[in-house]
């Protein structure tokens, strides 16, 4: 979707829960809450109103399970600042209360147009926010640490920010990182990311730090890809993503570096960027791609038998309980008749 096509997006006034099965790597369900929601709160009223009061959920059903509760606060209404950081130190207290392992994430959006022309006004905002809250935490004795990130539409850094946020639900992220670091060092790669193909979010990257320019290169890549496949790839298939086990492609860039794009499996792409000597020795590149690619078919045949012994494990388990839920409805119609 393109930054304008959002003028048109209807605003959030009820919970949407969203589903995100894009590969194997990234199993998320996310849940789009209202600005002004107003979660239940249980104490003092019947077990039967618990999960709903003035239309809120039960925050422990919401929170206990979740992974990382991600914060958005309009960084170009800076009157509702201090409501907003309210809101969130409210949020805040109901998900630690239920859940202490949760991840917080804050993003400052809109972080564009006049108000933000130089990037220290950026900062200062950032800055502020900052302060503000990790203060009040501290005042409320939560032993919480955000993660701020200025976000916009109008560039990458949305994505640079849920990229970073998805990461830290990823069990597997060290192996990654590990295996990109042996990879770059193999073939002389300045930076490779590991990215989620549909959303354009990486979910691994070696551990140089990531410069934006490079990111956002590196993004752009893929859509250059599909958009060229659109045209001569998909060989009647219609509807199709122009994505699959055929797609490779190599840019030579005119600052004498190279982009260099490998599928790696189903909506999940390996995207780097070298320079043009060292991508003279191909064969070498190919090889060691070839390595990671099957290195990465292990992990995910791994996951796929552990995540299939969870799922017996957790069917007995429901048996069970479904069992004993049978015998005490049985009771229930007995006691009534």
């Amino acid at each position: 979707m393109s930054p304008h096509e959002t003028l048109f997006l209807e605003n959030t006034n009820t919970v949407r829960i969203k589903e995100i099965n894009n590969n194997q790597l990234v199993h998320l369900q996310i849940l789009d809450f209202p600005g002004n929601y107003s979660f239940a709160d249980a104490a003092g009223n019947d077990a039967g109103d618990a999960d709903k009061l003035e239309g809120g959920l039960d925050p422990d059903k919401v929170f206990s399970k979740a992974g990382a509760l991600v914060f958005v606060i309009d960084g170009q209404d800076e009157e509702s600042y201090s409501e907003a950081i309210d809101y969130f130190l409210h949020l805040a207290k109901l998900a630690y209360k239920s859940n202490n392992r949760l991840s917080y994430d804050v993003l400052i959006h809109k972080i564009d147009g006049d108000s933000y022309l130089s990037d220290d006004l950026k900062i200062d905002c950032r800055r502020d926010i900052q302060s503000i809250i990790t203060d009040e935490l501290a005042d409320a004795n939560l032993p919480i640490h955000p993660s701020f990130y200025l976000t916009s539409i109008y560039d990458h850094s949305i994505f640079e920010a849920f990229s970073k946020i998805t990461q830290s639900q990823i069990p597997q992220l060290p192996f990654l990182e590990n295996l990109l670091d042996s990879l770059i060092a193999s073939c002389g790669i300045d930076k490779a990311f590991l990215f989620d193909v549909v959303s354009k979010i990486y979910v691994a990257t070696d551990s140089n730090p990531v410069d934006m320019a490079t990111y956002e290169l590196c993004s752009d890549m893929i859509d250059v890809v599909i958009d060229v496949s659109c045209i001569y790839g998909l060989k009647g298939k219609g509807d199709a993503l122009a994505y699959d086990a055929d797609s490779a492609s190599v840019i030579k860039l005119s600052n004498d570096y190279i982009l260099y794009l490998r599928e790696v499996n189903r909506y999940l792409a390996l995207v780097c960027l070298m320079r043009t000597d060292s991508y003279a020795k191909s064969g070498l590149v190919e090889y060691n791609v070839a390595c990671f690619k099957d290195a990465m078919s292990q992990l995910f045949e791994a996951k796929s038998k552990f995540t299939a012994k969870g799922n017996s494990t957790s069917s007995k388990s429901t048996s069970a309980n479904t069992k004993s839920t049978r015998a005490d409805s049985s009771h229930d119609q007995k006691a009534d008749n």
